[in-house]
C-alpha cells in the first residue's frame, strides 16, 4: 500500500536550517508531481512546494520563495526539503503526498519546530 515516512524534523532558532526527507512507497514515485505541505498549531494544511515529475520545475508559497528548496530522487523514491532561514511562522508538522488527488493514506509527518 502507498505509504510516505517523513523525518528529518526539529528544534532550530530562527535562522536555522533543516533538511526533512520523505521515504515513499506502494506507487509509480516517479509519475508523479510531489508536493510538501505542512499544518500549523490551529491551521488548516497548506501547500508549501511542488515539483514536477522530472524534477526541472519546482514552484513555492511565497512565504517560503528564496529559502526552501524542493528536490527529490527517482531512483530511491525519496523527496526532500532543504530549510534555509527558517522563521518562526515555520513552525508545523510537514507531510509529503503527491500534488493532484494526495493518496488518502497521509505519513505521521516530521514536526518542525521554530524557536528561541
Amino acid at each position: 500500500q502507498v505509504q510516505f515516512v517523513e523525518s528529518g524534523g526539529g528544534s532550530v532558532q530562527p535562522g536555522g536550517s533543516l533538511t526533512l526527507s520523505c521515504a515513499t512507497s506502494g506507487f509509480d514515485f516517479s509519475a508523479y508531481v510531489m508536493s510538501w505541505y505542512r499544518r500549523a498549531p490551529g491551521k488548516e494544511r497548506e501547500l508549501v512546494a511542488m515539483i514536477t515529475e522530472n524534477g526541472i520545475a519546482k514552484n513555492y508559497r511565497d512565504s517560503v520563495k528564496g529559502r526552501f528548496t524542493i528536490a527529490r530522487d527517482n531512483v530511491n523514491n525519496t523527496l526532500y526539503l532543504q530549510m534555509n532561514k527558517l522563521k518562526f511562522e515555520d513552525t508545523a508538522v510537514y507531510f509529503c503526498n503527491r500534488r493532484v488527488q494526495p493518496f488518502p493514506s497521509w505519513g505521521q509527518g516530521t514536526q518542525v519546530t521554530v524557536s528561541s
